[in-house]
């Protein structure tokens, strides 16, 4: 039986074009674009071409896009790279309460070096209230970080009525978009943000690429230290292959966002219809707020949901509340927005991609209800 994999809030699969893309720039365009010769000049070019592709995905200028090596790079970069390591002037971040690992453990380190980090709720819906931020405004605001898309539960933020907010207050705003590029539009040209996020392998890219879109004049200081690539801000020889594969994604995800979205949200409801129709007692997180097309955040009444999906080999997904140790850990994201650690312990995230057709949806949910009727006994 044909494996169903519905887990690409955690990565994707390198779409055909982009490995195809990728491949010359692994073998015969090998230079160094940092060389003077006819085979670095072809590196630099593939360089240029992919910048470009990337900040028209985004609304964006060209020379605005910082490569990194992906969006843990790109969020320490943000955060990091406004506070410095200095604290003789002590500045204040602030966060949401559910943002990934890669805010909160860079937020984490700015509190140890002596400056103040706020952290703002959600409501129960996990949708970030922008009067929350306004309201945490200080004088000594440097940053106000909240994610686009939440990796778990799917809601999206109204980044663009916050970074409003922000700009008015003269304070710069960052989101982390890893999760929304290639499931739905983000353009930096209609609201200003500062700096934004890109994660390569969570659309169609290959793993170990990404990008931080920092708008011109955002007074970015480098993390780490070296000769001048990516305007001094990231040091080190280009990954061109990866550059190459993140630029062909992002010019992918340019031409046919609205349309794959609109097919997913459409599978997306189908499978979250069929389970709630199934099974008593399931319910949905984030439903009553707007979501990722592809995201569905389900919790399983009286199973564990590590239980439910270790009966199920064939279904590729995962558990909002990852299992350590034997014990269930409550995330961050389903804390926030004020689950019980009972009813999180069944909390199952299933997520869809180009690849997911409605034969796969169908099967899951049916493996998922079986699976469910065994365990609820």
């Amino acid at each position: 039986m044909r494996n169903i994999y519905l887990d690409y809030n955690a990565t994707t699969p390198i779409a055909p074009s982009v490995l195809e893309a990728t491949l010359p720039f692994l073998q015969e365009h090998f230079g160094n674009p940092s060389s003077s010769h006819s085979v670095g000049r072809a590196a630099v070019q593939a360089v240029r071409d992919a910048r470009e592709k990337v900040a028209v995905a985004i609304g964006a200028e060209p020379e605005e896009i910082v490569f990194t090596s992906g969006g843990t790079e790109s969020n320490n970069l943000a955060l990091l790279g406004i506070f410095g390591t200095r604290t003789e002037t002590p500045g204040h971040l602030i966060v949401s309460k559910f943002e990934h690992p890669a805010v909160c453990e860079p937020a984490a380190h700015l509190a140890h070096l002596g400056h103040s980090v706020s952290v703002i709720p959600c409501d129960v819906h996990g949708v970030v209230d922008p009067v929350d931020v306004a309201e945490a405004i200080r004088d000594d605001t440097r940053l106000v970080s909240v994610m686009h898309a939440n990796n778990e539960i799917g809601t999206l933020q109204p980044i663009d009525e916050i970074a409003r907010i922000c700009r008015k207050h003269g304070v710069l705003f960052h989101t982390d978009a890893a999760q929304s590029i290639g499931k739905v539009p983000v353009r930096v040209d209609h609201a200003p943000i500062d700096m934004m996020t890109i994660a390569g392998h969570k659309c169609y890219a290959p793993k170990g690429i990404g990008a931080l879109f920092v708008r011109h004049g955002t007074p970015l200081h480098r993390v780490t230290f070296g000769a001048g690539h990516e305007r001094g801000l990231r040091p080190g020889t280009e990954n061109v292959p990866y550059i190459v594969a993140l630029g062909k994604a992002c010019e992918l995800v340019a031409n046919g966002t609205q349309e794959e979205s609109r097919r997913m949200e459409t599978l997306r409801d189908h499978l979250q219809h069929s389970l709630l129709a199934a099974i008593d007692g399931l319910s949905v997180n984030g439903q009553l707020a707007p979501r990722l097309p592809n995201t569905l955040s389900a919790n399983f009444p009286r199973v564990a949901g590590h239980l439910l999906l270790s009966r199920i080999p064939q279904l590729a997904a995962s558990t909002g509340a990852a299992c350590h140790s034997g014990a269930a850990h409550l995330s961050n994201t389903l804390a926030a927005i004020g689950l019980s650690p009972e009813i999180a312990n069944g909390t199952v995230r299933l997520s869809l991609g180009w690849q997911t057709s409605r034969d796969d949806v169908d099967r899951a949910a049916e493996l998922l209800v079986g699976a469910w009727e065994q365990l609820a006994k």
